[in-house]
């Protein structure tokens, strides 16, 4: 099996994948590759707009992940950290 190193067009993050894996990804996502947690957070983004807008909730993404200039795995725990919030807060009813 042939696998690929693939960096997250978001985070930066790099991870060892199939060329049919990494060809399907690209294809949600307009042509850039997201690692598994920022591909969530996208669709998650594009959920809670209502709008479904993957290329909107990929600029908003993205630019929260601009906002980070530590090294990857800093970037990928504050991103799972945003993303849990969020989550908890629609299921509370609230936010935080």
């Amino acid at each position: 099996m042939e696998i690929e190193s693939a960096e997250c067009e978001c985070c930066g993050l790099r991870e060892d994948c199939t060329p049919d894996y990494i060809s399907n990804v690209k294809a949600d996502f307009g042509g850039r590759w997201l690692c598994g947690l920022c591909s969530e957070s996208v669709k998650d983004e594009a959920g809670k707009a209502g709008t479904g807008e993957i290329e909107d909730a990929m600029r908003a993404h993205m630019s929260f992940c601009g906002k980070f200039n530590a090294n990857p795995a800093i970037r990928v725990a504050e991103g799972m950290r945003h993303m849990l919030r969020s989550a908890s807060s629609r299921r509370l009813g609230r936010s935080f």
